[in-house]
């Protein structure tokens, strides 16, 4: 038992074992960093409110909007923790968990994510799910910057601990098919309570496109050999979905501090109800389709390697 144990644990960079093993190994040291992660910032966030001479014994708190960011950016810590396990636990360059040079293709991520998401929330639309109700005329532009680069660095942590840590790592080890399923396991158990606070068909429909956006990530991931494009793809769908179109992000209620006023009419499958359109069977049928293209595609480009 002690030798198993000492295989299997995450603070050690061993890899003699068997895939299984390294496996659990991996899945461990995600939850040590999102653990040590979440209760680190947690800490931060009730010293920054008594330093401020705010008592949350009492409920005195900051505002609703001042406690989103600092719930966005707390993922700085997240984040944090997570490359100071690469560096110290793994002893490895940042680019072999794809943090490489190749930063250019971030923008491939967010084009997509315009792409991804602008052609949901048409089509949703079209079937009158989703209002289009004009501008808003007092945007709070400064807010929605504030957001988006909180975005940008949630979406990042993310990206680290799962196509990072994880499928960086077992995709060498083990198979990328393998890094694959664990990695989206991992990506989709943080959503489950939110996913779940609704009727079950959109938490159903919610783990679907989850495991489709995950397989989208972990294939870009493995053409750029690079977590760039999924970083940039993950954080903007948030940032558009949230800050230009006002919509429900993940289980958040639709916002007015976006630049664009649209509503969802109803809880139905075509928006996705309170989870918003990442529990929408037309996002299934968006990403199932982005997944066949990019499997299409890869499979002519073997054939013609081999030609």
């Amino acid at each position: 038992m002690k030798q198993f144990l000492k295989k299997v644990s995450p603070f050690n960079n061993s890899t003699d074992m068997p895939d299984s093993l390294f496996a659990v190994k991996k899945i461990l040291a995600f939850w040590v960093c999102y653990i040590a992660g979440l209760f680190i910032a947690e800490g931060l966030v009730i010293l920054l409110h008594f330093a401020l001479g705010k008592n949350m014994l009492v409920g005195d708190v900051f505002d609703v909007e001042t406690i989103t960011l600092i719930t966005y950016y707390g993922y700085i810590v997240i984040a944090g923790i997570a490359l100071l396990y690469w560096k110290m636990i793994e002893k490895k360059p940042l680019a072999a968990m794809g943090l490489s040079n190749n930063f250019g293709v971030y923008f491939i991520g967010v084009f997509l994510s315009v792409f991804l998401v602008g052609l949901s929330v048409v089509i949703i639309t079209m079937t009158g799910a989703i209002k289009y109700q004009g501008i808003f005329e007092n945007a709070d532009i400064y807010m929605i910057i504030l957001l988006t680069v909180g975005f940008v660095i949630q979406g990042a942590a993310e990206e680290i601990l799962c196509r990072g840590i994880v499928f960086h790592a077992l995709k060498d080890k083990t198979s990328p098919v393998t890094a694959m399923v664990v990695s989206t396991i991992l990506f989709i158990l943080p959503h489950c309570s939110a996913l779940f606070a609704g009727e079950m068909i959109f938490g159903g429909i919610g783990v679907i496109n989850l495991i489709l956006i995950s397989i989208i990530f972990c294939v870009l991931t493995i053409h750029f050999e690079s977590i760039w494009a999924a970083c940039g793809l993950h954080s903007f769908w948030n940032a558009i979905l949230y800050c230009v179109l006002g919509l429900n992000l993940s289980g958040n209620e639709e916002t007015h501090t976006a630049i664009f006023n649209m509503q969802s009419i109803g809880d139905n499958i075509w928006n996705g109800g309170i989870y918003g359109i990442e529990a929408s069977i037309v996002t299934t049928v968006v990403l199932a389709s982005a997944v066949a293209l990019f499997w299409y595609m890869d499979r002519k480009k073997g054939k013609g390697n081999n030609a």
